[in-house]
C-alpha cells in the first residue's frame, strides 16, 4: 500500500532541514564540551575512579585550568604520555593518586604529544572495528527474525535482576532488550563506575553494566538461534561518553536525539547539539542504530496537533545524523501511537502518520512507540489498544517495535505482563503479516487527506524554523510546546569555544572513517 503524497514537498522539506541544520553545524565545529573531552579519555582507555570516587575522566578534565580548555584535553594528556612512558590507564591512575599533574608536562612539544597518542587512538579505532565485525558475524550466522523487531524494556535498578528479566523476555520472543536508565541519570555530569544494583525506575548506564548485559544476550542469542540486540540511552549530560562505552562494548542501538535532552530534560541546547554530533560520529563508525525521540513530543502535547512537528523533527534529526556520517540504515527515527482513543477515526490518523513516515524515510529503521499517555489502568482496553498499535506497525512496515504493556498505567510491568505483550504482538504480526501488501488507500480519502495535511503543515513549520533559526525556534516553543533558552539549562558551563590549536584525534579518525570531508 502506498500513499499518494507530494514528493516535491518532501524534497523541499529536506532542503529546509539542511538550511536549518547548517548554521548549527558551524557552531558545533567551533566548539567542544567537557563531555566530549571526557570521551576522548575514555576512548584512550581511561576508566575507574579517583579521589572521593570521582570518575577519572572527570577528575582529569576538571584538573585542566579553564583558560586551557579551548585547546582540548588530548594534547595535555598526550604530553604526559610522551614524558612518562605510561599507558593511558596507568597515567590516569597516577594523576588520580597525585603522583603526576598535567601542568608539569606543559613544555613537552605538541608533536611528541601527538606521537604518543597515535598508537592508543589506533588501538581504540581497531577495537571499535572489531566489535562491529563481531556483530556482523553473529548477524550473518544467527540472523534476526523479520521486522517489526519486538523491543522490550527491563528496568529493575539491579543489573543482575535486569539480566534475568532480559533472558526471560528473549525466551518469550523479544528481539531487542533495552535497559532503561535510572531516573535522573541524564542529569548527572559523570558516568557511575562498575556494576550497579540500586536505581530508581531503571538501572544506571555504566560500562560494566553494558558488559554484563552484552554477555548475557550473546549467550541467549546462541541458545535461541537469533541475534538479540542490546539498547541503552546516549542522552543527557554524558551523551558522548555513553556512546563511547557503547561502541567499545558492542551495543546495537542507542536512544540518541538531537533535541530530546533540550526539550525534556532542560539540558542546554548548545551542549546538546555539540554532544550529539560527536556521539553520532561514534555511532556511525560502530554500526550502532540510533533511536530518535519524537515520540516524546506526543506525551507532552496533543498527538494530532503535534504531528507536523514530529515530522519536522524527523527531517532535522535525519540531517544532523547525515552530517555526522550516519547512513539511513542507522537512523531509527521515532514515532508513537498516542492519539486519544476517544477520537473518531483516530486509528486512521495513526495509520496515516505511520505510513507517511515509512514512505518519506524508506531506508530508515523506524522505531514505533506504544500507547502510554492515554492508558487508564483498564488492562482489557489497554490490551486492545496495544493490538491496534501492533496492527498499525506491521501493516506499515515499521522496523523497531516497542511492545505495549497492558499494565502501562498501573506499575512497572511484571515479567508476565511483558510475556502477554509479546504474545499480543506476535499474534497480530503473524495473522496480519502481509495485510499491508493486500490493501490500497482510497484516493482522497481520510487517510490520504490526513497525511497530506501533516506534510503540508510540516513544510510550513520548517519554513518558519528556517527563517528564525533552530535555536530561536526552540526558545519560542515551536517543538512540543516547550521553551528553552539558548544560554540556559543544565550543562551550559561545560561548553567552550575551540582555539586554533584545539586537537581531538578521534574526531579526525572518525571523520576519515565516515568520509565526512565531503559532508562538512
Amino acid at each position: 500500500m502506498e500513499l499518494r503524497i507530494d514528493s516535491a514537498a518532501v524534497h523541499r522539506c529536506r532542503a529546509m532541514a539542511q538550511a536549518v541544520v547548517a548554521p548549527v553545524e558551524e557552531f558545533i565545529a567551533a566548539h567542544s564540551t567537557v563531555a566530549v573531552e571526557r570521551s576522548v579519555l575514555r576512548l584512550l582507555g581511561v576508566d575507574g575512579v579517583g579521589p572521593d570516587e570521582i570518575p577519572l575522566p572527570n577528575y582529569i578534565v576538571d584538573s585542566l585550568p579553564i583558560e586551557q580548555r579551548p585547546h582540548g584535553i588530548a594534547l595535555p594528556f598526550g604530553r604526559a604520555l610522551a614524558q612518562t612512558g605510561l599507558d593511558p590507564a596507568a597515567l590516569a591512575v597516577a594523576i588520580g593518586e597525585g603522583r603526576h599533574t598535567l601542568a608539569e608536562f606543559d613544555d613537552v612539544p605538541s608533536e611528541a604529544a601527538r606521537g604518543a597518542l597515535a598508537p592508543f587512538v589506533a588501538a581504540a579505532m581497531h577495537r571499535i572495528a572489531e566489535r562491529r565485525a563481531e556483530r556482523d558475524e553473529r548477524l550473518s550466522r544467527i540472523p534476526q527474525l523479520e521486522p517489526p523487531l519486538l523491543y522490550v524494556i527491563v528496568a529493575s535498578g539491579n543489573i543482575y535482576e535486569d539480566r534475568t528479566a532480559a533472558v526471560a523476555a528473549v525466551e518469550a520472543g523479544a528481539q531487542i532488550i533495552a535497559v532503561i536508565r535510572s531516573t535522573g541519570q541524564s542529569l548527572l555530569d559523570f558516568v557511575p563506575y562498575g556494576p550497579t544494583t540500586e536505581g530508581f525506575g531503571g538501572t544506571y548506564a555504566t560500562q560494566a553494566n553494558f558488559t554484563i548485559m552484552r554477555t548475557a544476550l550473546d549467550e541467549i542469542s546462541e541458545r535461541s538461534g537469533r541475534y538479540v540486540m542490546l539498547t541503552n540511552y546516549a542522552s543527557g549530560l554524558c551523551m558522548p561518553e555513553i556512546a563511547s562505552m557503547a561502541a567499545l562494548e558492542r551495543l546495537d542501538m542507542l536512544l540518541n536525539d538531537s533535541m530530546y535532552g533540550i526539550l525534556f530534560r532542560d539540558i542546554n541546547m548548545k551542549r546538546t547539539f555539540i554532544d550529539q554530533h560527536f556521539s553520532r560520529m561514534l555511532n556511525a563508525c560502530s554500526g550502532i542504530i540510533i533511536n530518535t525521540g519524537e515520540d516524546n513530543y506526543l506525551t507532552t502535547a496533543d498527538a494530532v496537533e503535534q504531528a507536523p512537528a514530529v515530522l519536522a523533527s524527523q527531517f532535522i534529526n535525519e540531517e544532523f545524523a547525515h552530517r555526522a556520517g550516519m547512513p539511513d540504515a542507522q537512523i531509527g527515527l521515532g514515532d508513537a501511537y498516542e492519539i486519544t482513543p476517544d477520537l473518531q477515526d483516530g486509528f486512521l490518523y495513526q495509520v496515516a502518520q505511520a505510513q507517511l513516515t515509512r514512505q518519506i524515510f524508506p531506508d530508515a529503521p523506524l522505531k514505533y512507540m506504544p500507547p502510554t499517555k492515554h492508558m487508564t489502568g483498564d488492562i482489557f482496553k489497554g490490551h486492545l489498544i496495544d493490538a491496534l498499535f501492533n496492527l498499525t506497525s506491521v501493516m506499515t512496515k515499521q522496523t523497531i517495535h516497542l511492545c505495549g504493556m497492558l499494565t502501562e498505567a498501573i506499575h512497572t510491568p511484571f515479567l508476565g505482563d511483558r510475556a502477554l505483550a509479546i504474545d499480543n504482538a506476535q499474534y497480530i504480526m503473524n495473522t496480519a503479516r502481509h495485510f499491508g501488501d493486500e490493501i490500497e488507500f482510497k484516493a482522497g480519502g481520510r487517510i490520504e487527506t490526513r497525511a497530506a495535511d501533516v506534510l503540508s503543515q510540516c513544510e510550513a513549520l520548517l519554513a518558519r524554523v528556517t527563517e528564525m533559526g533552530l535555536m530561536r525556534a526552540i526558545e519560542t516553543g515551536v517543538f512540543a510546546d516547550v521553551k528553552r533558552p539558548a544560554d540556559g539549562g543544565r550543562g551550559f558551563d561545560g561548553v567552550f569555544a575551540r582555539s586554533d590549536t584545539y586537537f581531538n584525534p578521534f574526531e579526525s579518525a572518525l571523520r576519515q572513517a565516515a568520509g565526512l570531508e565531503a559532508v562538512r
